[in-house]
């Protein structure tokens, strides 16, 4: 990757780097060595590739190269001043130095210092060669002289008596870091990341010889590769050899597990087209190194076993790190770092700095704020996505956009919560589809009572929706983000967006109500949960409509809280909502939950079939009788 320009600098640089030589010394020895350990390292530099046209005025691209670099590696090579070029290029370097706050860096190459401060040796024969030449433009000759003495004052490296390769690394390291601190001003917009790293370095131990690995683990859109890039950045100067592989488990899905090994070894050891054999190269090749390792969006224990496998694979004191929204994907006995959501402050703070000026000075700012923390519910991927839609937005289209969002989830949002879905299993995927329509705030142990009736063996499916953060349970009580709820709503939805009765759960009393009405319920349906509160008007539930529901599996007929279930003197007063007809039948052997608030016959039909019902419960009923005869 290119570092980006620093927003600070008045120069917005299109290279980190502007890198000046004289050719003939160094271009094929220590300068090309120099370059290509700056391109591996993810630094944008330029170097003139000796095919633009020489002469004594710069060329306008070298020109704009140099405007437009954070920075100005000049070699100061034996020859260097007898090139008027180079002296012209070094004029300019030190002018953006003074206009726009270049960062010089003078690399003394087989050369003394003083030599070129005071313009002695070859350097002072250099300018006296073109004193001689250019007796017309002295005040040039002048220029390139102060230009010299400016660059010989300034900090820099000497190479005499240097092992080149430690020197070229000394230098890059010095550029990197250089950067990474420009940089870091990126990071004023991550809120609340600086506490969240120092958590993660805490557990890390960097200071230990050991081998040490941690996860970075939570929802989709929470934040892990965002927090992942940012510690990276600010650890990985810290170790031999660095690579940050993003979204790993889509390049394997892509590319396969041997081009995956491929990718990993040369990003580590910055070499290409490696001749891979297997498992034994990357232990072979790696275990000597103290490396740092990010694994971003581990989605398959495969890559574990292909890329990590032992901790011995790696030199004393390396680290790996890992983002997941599985957790059981985190080796077992591996630290795991869960990433909180924002809190209020939080939030609102992200939105201010992403703001732009126009944006903080709408007279609706605060408002449309507190309505996107209340809608995001912590989640950064929510208000990234929605601040500049609805900023976008008058204050009344705002407005009716936010309400559009209480009943269809933002596309962009749903796209990224969806992966934790589609990576479950089908009986997996029923559990999560219950909860999100039925059961949630519910007791945890009587709700797994139901869903093992049901055959979905809840205790693993459970497991694997915390692991993946679908759910959480606090208080023994299922509780899920309501983003994640309105995704599972909306699978629901589109599972036929016409035709109500073919969708697997229905739980909007006015769905409910049109299906009921016009008979249209089909075998799809497994599930209905009426809430009586919102009903005006008295429904009929006949043999007839539910005929087609042969895959009922929950049926719940319930008031409100608003209302108590356990005061008779409030009940008397209600009428009943749900009118069943006088010869109704469950013809269901599906069952398992029906809870009837209200039933208004006086016992259920002689052919109920109880023999797969784990609940039955009939509040405020006018039952007499549960059936005639013994049930199973």
């Amino acid at each position: 990757m290119a570092f980006p320009s620093s927003s600070s600098s008045s120069s917005q640089g299109s290279y980190d780097v502007f890198l000046s030589f004289r050719g003939e010394d160094t271009r094929n020895n220590f300068t090309a060595h120099l370059y290509q350990e700056l391109r591996t390292k993810g630094i944008n530099t330029f170097i003139d590739d000796d095919k633009l046209e020489r002469g004594r005025v710069i060329s306008p691209a070298l020109v704009t190269a140099i405007e437009n670099s954070m920075f100005s590696i000049i070699v100061l090579s034996e020859n260097y001043a007898s090139s008027k070029w180079c002296l012209e290029e070094l004029a300019k370097i030190l002018e953006c130095m003074k206009t726009r706050g270049q960062r010089v860096l003078p690399i003394f190459y087989n050369v003394d210092p003083s030599d070129v401060r005071n313009h002695r040796g070859k350097f002072g024969a250099a300018l006296a060669e073109h004193e001689k030449n250019l007796t017309e433009n002295m005040e040039r000759v002048q220029i390139w002289k102060d230009a010299l003495t400016q660059v010989a004052n300034l900090s820099g490296w000497e190479s005499r008596n240097k092992n080149e390769p430690l020197l070229i690394k000394e230098i890059v390291k010095h550029v990197l870091n250089k950067l990474l601190n420009i940089c870091s001003g990126d990071t004023e917009k991550l809120v609340g990341i600086d506490a969240r790293i120092q958590e993660i370095k805490m557990r890390l131990r960097l200071e230990s010889d050991d081998v040490g690995m941690i996860g970075i683990w939570g929802m989709g859109g929470i934040g892990k590769t965002t927090l992942a890039r940012a510690l990276y950045n600010e650890i990985s100067r810290q170790f031999e050899a660095h690579s940050f592989l993003e979204d790993v488990g889509k390049v394997l899905a892509n590319e396969g597990l041997i081009k995956l090994q491929q990718i990993f070894l040369s990003s580590l050891l910055e070499e290409k087209d490696l001749n891979m054999k297997g498992l034994t190269s990357i232990k072979a090749r790696l275990h000597s190194k103290k490396v740092l390792v990010v694994l971003d969006n581990v989605n398959d224990p495969t890559i574990f076993e292909c890329l990590i496998g032992n901790q011995d694979w790696f030199g004393r004191g390396s680290r790996i790190i890992i983002t997941a929204r599985d957790k059981c994907l985190i080796s077992h006995g591996v630290d795991y770092y869960e990433v909180p959501k924002f809190n209020s402050d939080e939030a609102y703070e992200f939105i201010k700095c992403h703001s732009l000026k126009h944006e903080l000075l709408r007279g609706d700012f605060m408002e449309l704020s507190t309505s996107m923390i209340g809608y995001a519910q912590g989640l950064p991927l929510a208000l990234k996505v929605l601040r500049p839609i609805l900023f976008s937005m008058s204050k009344e289209e705002s407005r009716n956009q936010l309400d559009k969002l209480k009943s269809t989830l933002n596309k962009k949002i749903e796209e990224v919560l969806r992966i934790s879905y589609d990576g479950l299993d089908d009986k997996e995927k029923n559990i999560f589809l219950d909860i999100a329509c039925f059961f949630k705030g519910e007791d945890k142990d009587y709700v797994i009572e139901i869903l093992d009736g049901c055959g979905f063996f809840p205790l693993c499916g459970i497991r694997s929706l915390i692991d993946k953060s679908l759910i959480s349970i606090y208080g023994n009580k299922f509780q899920m983000h309501d983003l994640i709820q309105e995704m599972g709503l909306e699978i629901v939805r589109q599972q036929s967006l016409q035709e109500l009765g073919k969708r697997s759960r229905l739980l909007f009393h006015e769905d409910i109500y049109d299906v009921l009405k016009k008979n249209t319920g089909s075998e799809k349906i497994e599930g209905i949960f009426l809430n009586l509160f919102h009903l005006q008007e008295t429904i009929d539930f006949t043999t007839q409509a539910f005929a087609g529901m042969s895959k009922l599996r929950l049926l719940k007929v319930y008031q409100s809280d608003k209302i108590s279930r356990n005061s008779e003197d409030t009940f008397m007063k209600e009428n009943f909502k749900v009118r069943f007809s006088s010869n109704f039948k469950f013809c269901y052997d599906e069952l398992r939950y029906l809870d009837l608030y209200g039933y208004s016959l006086k016992s259920l039909p002689n052919d109920f079939n109880a023999k797969n019902l784990v609940h039955l419960s009939m509040p405020c009923s006018r039952i007499e009788q549960l059936w005639k005869g013994i049930k199973v």
